[in-house]
């Protein structure tokens, strides 16, 4: 068969054959390169016995033309890639790969394989010199081409591998790379990747299949995946605005627009009507607005509908989501949103709340993602003291390495020691890596001997941890305990009220994780190794007990809004007074005292609400004059009048008590008589 046959065979045309995708790409498989070269040595084979001395002739004009059609980096390399072939010809063995020396001997081969053809058919070899000259030229400057892009993929990868400002550093916290701890990575912010790992993708998907009719194309998120089930999705009215980037941390906040500004107003309106229909109407008309979605939620979740209260977090996560700046990442840690500012307030709300949705469900693996990146959005300030509740995560989805590099990486700037919950939790750490099988029997009993003094040195700085803890897990202590002084009822009393609320805290939230048989055995031992120490003065006691008195008079406002969040009745009773007189807002807990707002609600709305009062309404039914007017002045003069109007109903109703006087009905004298006799 001639090759103008096999040409058509193959769909091909003389000078219309397609590129070679192989030279485009920076590197082919071995695979490839071999099928490849096996195919060309067939079409050798199969062309060169039916060529006679003239055909040959035209063959190697026909193939000479083709290359040239084929390959486009020839073209280049005649002109401009002279000088690299001598460098192919002397290949460095370090740069060169396996593949490529595999290349270049099946090309040998089929050179070879051709020159004994064409000498058998053609008188002169001038023709077959200049072919393979051509090929071996063909071949180094493909290799010199594919060398470029494989040393500028190194420099690439080394350019990656140096630190470009990506790790949260920072000038306050001794430059420590926190990176490595608080990396948070996309696919973990999934829970359906956790579940599949605990139940099979089958148990988790099922055979739901998605509706191909009357769908809703959401746009595609990270944190939340967009139901059909919610309302079609239109900007509610939030931006993400880049306030400054400086040593490589970049700053942003959200705005609200006129028309959102207007909502928040009527959704103000709404709370302080105290009837949560007023907020589901607001929502039917503004089904994405952030705040009136996570006031309903806890509305939702007091009423114990779990699914719809997840839900509405959902919902405003996909919300902010949508808002987010080009340059916001949640995973590069160098992003920071100032708490300060309300607006940014609802998307850490929103965050936390997911979270605890997300560990109630049976997800700390995924909640602790959400915690790392709440707390890499202000590592410094920690506004919602997330440094309280990462421990428990860490633990619970057994990340030990995790929680020891935090614990190493913080202390220093951050006293993580003297938090009862690392105390404790890092000892705990340390009890569960000595238990594993796989490790060593030297490197276990080293463990186990640093868990046990973590664990007695945290008994000695907090004592008022067990009784509660062992109350909480339904363990009788021993009368010696019981008795001593030192974990006495005196303990508990004497703590200071910001260890008294970080105590409680700790107990309610982590009694689960002291309930095993080893861990309760454990504890036992240290307690008494504990009394020993007491009892033969250990001077480690006194210094604790010297730093109680010292440390913990008040806490900050931010373990006081986390204490609030956690919902722990234990916790929230040990606050101080001047936190639980005042309100708390559903939607904005404990805000900060130096609040950074950007627009203020009208001080009409304000006389409106009052206006509405009960009490309002009350002397405007007794007293139709009664009313307030809009200006300053009139407020003021407003307010004396209904002091004096007030006093007028008062002197009324005094004098309208004394002068009432009651008749007594008239007495009948014979109550036995017959009715008869009134006839």
């Amino acid at each position: 068969m001639s090759s103008r046959a096999l040409r058509r065979l193959k769909g091909k045309r003389r000078g219309q054959e397609a590129l070679d995708c192989g030279d485009l790409t920076l590197g082919d498989s071995p695979e490839e390169e071999q099928a490849a070269a096996e195919e060309e040595q067939l079409d050798t084979a199969n062309v060169s016995p039916q060529i006679t001395g003239k055909g040959s002739g035209r063959k190697a004009k026909k193939n000479k033309a083709q290359k040239n059609f084929s390959n486009i980096y020839e073209l280049i390399c005649d002109v401009d890639n002279e000088a690299p072939d001598e460098e192919a010809e002397k290949p460095d063995e370090n740069k060169t790969s396996g593949v490529e020396k595999t290349d270049n001997r099946d090309i040998e081969k089929t050179d070879q394989k051709q020159e004994e053809a064409s000498k058998k058919s053609l008188s002169g070899g001038d023709r077959v010199k200049k072919k393979k000259k051509k090929k071996k030229t063909k071949a180094t400057s493909e290799d010199g081409q594919e060398a470029v892009p494989d040393d500028n993929i190194d420099l690439l990868l080394e350019n990656l591998k140096q630190p470009n400002g990506l790790s949260l550093q920072n000038e306050d916290c001794g430059g420590s790379d926190r990176r490595a701890v608080l990396h948070v990575e996309h696919r973990n912010l999934n829970p359906e990747t956790e579940l599949k790992r605990y139940f099979g993708a089958r148990a988790v998907q099922g055979d739901q299949r998605p509706r191909q009719r009357n769908r809703h194309f959401h746009r595609s998120t990270w944190m939340t995946s967009p139901k059909d089930s919610w309302p079609r999705f239109s900007r509610p009215g939030i931006s993400m605005t880049l306030l400054q980037s400086k040593d490589g941390i970049q700053f942003f906040t959200f705005e609200h627009n006129r028309d959102y500004q207007q909502v928040q107003f009527k959704f103000l309106d709404a709370v302080e009507s105290m009837d949560p229909n007023n907020i589901v109407a607001l929502l039917q008309l503004n089904p994405y607005h952030i705040d009136s979605l996570l006031q309903l939620s806890d509305v939702c979740r007091i009423q114990e509908d779990q699914e719809m209260a997840r839900d509405l977090i959902e919902r405003a996560l996909y919300s902010f989501e949508c808002a987010f700046h080009p340059l916001f990442s949640l995973t590069s840690g160098t992003c920071r949103l100032d708490y300060l500012r309300p607006e940014n307030r609802a998307f850490y709300l929103a965050l936390y709340k997911h979270m605890m949705f997300l560990e109630k469900r049976g997800c700390p693996r995924t909640a602790l993602e959400y915690c790392k990146l709440i707390l890499s959005l202000d590592p410094d300030s920690d506004p919602l003291c997330m440094l309280l509740l990462i421990d428990l995560l860490m633990l619970r989805s057994r990340e030990y390495q995790s929680l020891l590099q935090l614990y190493q990486d913080w202390e220093e700037h951050r006293n993580l020691s003297q938090l009862p919950n690392f105390a404790f939790s890092t000892a705990l750490c340390h009890f569960h890596l000595s238990q594993q099988e796989d490790l060593d029997p030297e490197d276990s009993d080293k463990r186990r001997r640093k868990a046990d003094r973590m664990l007695q040195d945290a008994l000695i700085m907090f004592p008022g941890v067990l009784m509660p803890l062992l109350d909480l897990c339904t363990v009788q202590p021993d009368a010696t305990v019981t008795s001593h002084a030192f974990f006495g009822p005196k303990s508990q009393i004497g703590q200071p009220p910001a260890l008294a609320e970080l105590t409680a805290l700790y107990v309610g939230r982590t009694c689960n994780l002291w309930r095993e048989a080893a861990v309760m055995l454990w504890l036992e031992e240290s307690v008494k190794e504990v009394l020993r120490r007491v009892t033969a003065e250990d001077p480690f006691v006194e210094d604790c007990q010297n730093k109680r008195k010292q440390r913990y008079q008040s806490a900050p406002r931010n373990i006081h809004r986390h204490v609030l969040l956690s919902e722990i009745k234990e916790a929230v009773a040990s606050l101080p007074l001047d936190v639980t007189s005042q309100p708390v807002m559903g939607f904005d807990p404990l805000p900060p005292l130096d609040s950074v707002t950007s627009y203020t609600r009208p001080e009409r709305r304000c006389k409106y609400c009052c206006l509405q009062s009960t009490l309002s309404l009350f002397f405007r039914s007794l007293l139709p004059n009664f009313n307030l007017q809009e200006d300053d002045m009139e407020v003021a003069r407003a307010g004396q009048e209904l002091n004096q109007e007030v006093n007028r109903l008062m002197v009324a109703m005094r004098d309208m008590l004394a002068n009432i006087r009651f008749q007594e009905p008239p007495r009948d004298d014979n109550p036995y008589r017959d009715e008869e006799e009134w006839d």
